[in-house]
């Protein structure tokens, strides 16, 4: 599917996908802007949805080979995580189209403030290794997957969801799960714009554009991730939580700003 946009709208998406691209490189949440820019330029909703998957997937990539190539991820040890995120994905992407949103409606709040909440208020949390508390077969077989279908299903924190369970079940430095999520969370783009590609929801000019855009920021927030380190990382994952979290009350008429 295709729309004919101006220039200057071309313009106004890149932009905002460049800016997207570096915040999702960091803590995750980039959609927050991506998805209303596209509604403003009057993409009907589910190809909004479609579209910014689509320059997610750029973004998540240009992200996994930065970390990759700085060492920070060993492919063989992601390999069957990535696969593991990817199907859950697919699952979630499929099943969505059948289920009431109204479902999601006690699950997002949850999930954002749960990831707010433990990055606020572990203040260590991170910052060195520990001993998992979930061994490699669970985390594999449950709780990527899990992650993946949440993705799929709606996905608001997806990335700042695999940096905390990087964290709080697998022991990892917050930089290391971080890394590890950039990964995880293109597997689970994938899977859903493959989807979407399927059922011609993609708007191909808005997303060429709103690539550019996405590589532009994503490499930049990749090397701010690495050289900031936890300094940068904690602080922006709060902030995109709340933010994200005020935005959905203030959708649902919960509150008012």
């Amino acid at each position: 599917m295709d729309f004919v946009l101006s220039p200057e709208v071309l313009a106004m998406l890149f932009g905002a996908a460049a800016i997207a691209g570096f915040v999702d490189a960091i803590a995750g949440g980039g959609g927050l802007i991506t998805i209303p820019v596209l509604l403003l330029a009057q993409v009907p909703p589910i190809q909004a949805l479609a579209t910014n998957k689509l320059q997610a997937c750029s973004g998540s990539f240009t992200a996994s080979m930065m970390v990759i190539r700085r060492g920070l991820v060993k492919v063989p040890d992601v390999r069957t995580l990535f696969l593991a995120s990817l199907i859950g994905s697919a699952i979630g992407t499929f099943l969505v189209q059948f289920v009431n949103a109204k479902t999601l409606d006690v699950l997002i709040p949850i999930v954002l403030v749960s990831i707010g909440l433990y990055f606020l208020l572990a203040p260590n949390a991170g910052a060195v290794e520990k001993k998992p508390r979930l061994n490699r077969s669970a985390y594999q077989g449950m709780v990527v997957p899990g992650i993946g279908f949440y993705d799929g299903m709606f996905g608001p924190g997806t990335g700042s969801f695999f940096s905390l369970a990087g964290v709080a079940l697998r022991g990892q430095n917050l930089i290391t799960a971080t890394a590890n999520a950039k990964v995880l969370n293109f597997a689970s783009n994938i899977a859903s714009l493959t989807v979407f590609i399927l059922g011609g929801k993609v708007v191909w000019t808005a997303g060429g554009a709103m690539i550019l855009g996405q590589v532009i920021g994503a490499w930049g927030g990749s090397h701010a991730m690495v050289r900031g380190g936890t300094k940068l990382i904690r602080p922006m994952i709060v902030s995109v939580c709340a933010v994200m979290l005020g935005r959905y009350l203030w959708q649902k008429g919960l509150v008012a700003f």
